[in-house]
């Protein structure tokens, strides 16, 4: 009887690899052969794991049909199967796989739609945090105003694309105008998502806000992050910004 590290390490390779060998042994035969078995249990696990990224990236499998996307999710599957057992948390570098597999080379515009989407996860599933209070600030004094280090709140993602996946992912909603083409040379998107109640919110910033928050976000200075929407809009309206921030309830009580 093999140890359990060994039936561990068994029933991974027949599921992931199709090499049976290390367990098949182990497997009891009552009226189905272990190969027989195996087989059955493999296509429960392909099968959950596939609708679970379905689920997750809705859109990439619109774009490229339903068969395809199940072949680029098979290939996934088995070189990323599942670290927990939350299938809402599975995902996560998918569109990095997308972003590396050869047959979809021809699609550069893919991997950053599947960006957007498992931003959307994240922020539907981020914990709750406690927004700050406009006193905190007024309580400081500039140089350590300056010196701040401003969390977001957890739902927030901010994704730069040299494509227009915004375009690109409304177009592929329940009820878009099918008669709208997306062109692809419309040139690039800054986008935040975030949760908002129940619900996830996606919008386009303007350059220099995008280079605020994506600085904040990175965990940069206030006055670093300043200096960043600065460089890209010498214009930048610091205390409107301020003032969104605080009114959008996107910055974390540093105090939780």
């Amino acid at each position: 009887m093999s140890s359990l590290r060994e039936l561990q390490a068994g029933v991974r390779a027949a599921l992931l690899a199709d090499d049976e060998r290390g367990v098949a042994p182990d497997v009891v035969d009552d009226g189905l052969s272990a190969s027989a078995r195996l087989a059955v249990y493999r296509h429960h696990v392909f099968t959950s794991l596939t609708e679970a990224l379905e689920a997750t990236y809705p859109v990439v499998c619109r774009l490229v049909d339903r068969r395809f996307f199940g072949w680029v999710a098979d290939q996934y599957v088995r070189v990323r199967p599942p670290a927990g057992p939350c299938l809402f948390e599975y995902g996560a570098d998918f569109p990095e796989f997308v972003a590396a597999f050869p047959a979809c080379a021809h699609l550069p515009w893919l991997a950053d739609v599947a960006r957007l989407e498992w931003a959307m996860n994240a922020a539907l599933h981020a914990p709750d945090a406690p927004a700050l209070e406009p006193e905190a600030l007024r309580a400081l004094d500039p140089p350590a105003l300056a010196r701040l280090t401003l969390r977001l709140d957890p739902s927030v993602t901010l994704l730069a694309s040299r494509w227009p996946v915004d375009a690109i992912w409304r177009a592929n909603q329940a009820g878009a105008n099918l008669t709208v083409t997306v062109d692809l040379d419309a040139g690039g998107a800054s986008l935040e998502v975030r949760r908002v109640d129940d619900g996830v919110v996606l919008r386009a910033l303007p350059p220099a806000t995008f280079a605020l928050r994506a600085a904040l976000a990175a965990g940069r200075t206030l006055e670093d992050a300043v200096e960043q929407a600065l460089d890209t809009d010498p214009a930048f309206d610091l205390a409107g910004e301020i003032r969104a921030l605080l009114d959008e309830r996107l910055l974390v009580d540093p105090g939780h």
